[in-house]
């Protein structure tokens, strides 16, 4: 690094630590620096609002601090007229703080239908691919306490069971890549705050006003439910019991993983054993999926209604074969057979 570059890197890193000494910022970072325990190089996944702002901001003291190498990338979706020069914006926002922002751009063709779901999955598969690119086993992203509870009442409108209504958890895995969250505690208010105060401008995806979609509607809901009563505090503790009883269930699905489940040909073919059908519901749903998502190489599970009915045939003494989620199915005998279809 030259010298010029090195003074003015200096000077940015001056100008980023004085933003702590604002009384609300500093209680924030501790916050954050508390829900953040790495000491690797990881991934900030940006999109340009208030939310991942404040997490480029805060990982980036962060970073310095511990002395870390981090990435910064944001994903072109194309899915707007405006989002490449949206993109460049902030990626010249975060150039300008010595914040080094990379732009991974969605190319080929564009969903018409259930357009918010497979853009989130296809971000999530550019950003895991940059992240096996540099041997980068995490990734920072930046849903909130907000994203908490809207996430809830979405999978309550879809019928999830216990897993789905706490999906967000601190930290969870995407093909083999952790994903956390170090701001689930954090409240959207905080968020913008921090944006305003350091980066002044944000921005503002139109999607998130647009009621067609149904994570806007609860959005809405949740704000009406707010004027009425609603507790956030007591809501937030109904969550936190949920996740207790789930980390009983994830452990008897490991267990049943393990025990129960023979992976051949580098993850090409699985065979489960009779006894995998021996454990409780929830513990074969979640297995189940598991072992699909694994032998199918899909980034999330597949739907519940499709693996129960699969569950359903393989608990019968009928044969069968079926393809789902990229894999053949089939029993022979008493055992059930996954291979990459």
């Amino acid at each position: 690094m030259s010298l010029k570059n090195s003074n003015a890197s200096k000077k940015t890193h001056r100008f980023l630590f004085n933003k702590l000494k604002d009384r609300r910022v500093h209680q924030i970072y501790k916050k954050f620096e508390g829900e953040l325990s790495i000491n690797k190089s990881f991934i900030v996944a940006v999109s340009g609002g208030p939310d991942s702002l404040a997490l480029s901001f805060l990982s980036k003291i962060y970073s310095i601090k511990k002395s870390l190498d981090v990435k910064y990338f944001i994903v072109d979706h194309r899915l707007r007229k405006n989002s490449t020069s949206e993109a460049k914006y902030i990626q010249k926002k975060l150039n300008n703080l010595n914040i080094k922002l990379n732009i991974l751009t969605w190319k080929g063709f564009k969903p018409k239908k259930n357009i918010q779901s497979i853009a989130r999955e296809k971000r999530y598969e550019l950003l895991c691919d940059r992240a096996k690119k540099y041997r980068i086993e995490n990734i920072l992203v930046a849903h909130h306490l907000d994203d908490l509870f809207e996430n809830f009442f979405i999978r309550i409108l879809r019928g999830s069971g216990l897993h789905g209504l706490i999906s967000l958890d601190k930290e969870s895995q995407i093909n083999n890549v952790n994903l956390i969250r170090p701001l689930i505690n954090i409240d959207k208010d905080d968020l913008v705050y921090i944006s305003k105060i350091v980066f002044r401008s944000y921005v503002e995806d139109p999607s998130n006003k647009n009621d067609k979609f149904k994570r806007v509607k609860v959005r809405n809901l949740l704000k009406d439910l707010s004027l009425e009563g609603l507790d956030r505090n007591k809501f937030f503790l109904t969550i936190k019991n949920l996740k207790f009883a789930n980390e009983n269930i994830k452990f008897y699905t490991k267990k049943n993983l393990k025990e129960n489940v023979t992976i051949l040909q580098k993850k090409q073919c699985a065979i489960l054993k009779k006894n995998f059908f021996s454990q409780s519901e929830e513990v074969i749903f979640r297995s189940f999926g598991e072992v699909i998502k694994t032998i199918g190489k899909k980034y999330y599970t597949v739907r519940g209604k499709k693996i129960d009915k699969i569950i359903n045939l393989a608990k019968s003494k009928s044969s069968f074969k079926v393809t789902l989620g990229g894999c053949l199915i089939k029993k022979v005998n008493e055992t059930v057979i996954l291979s990459k279809e």
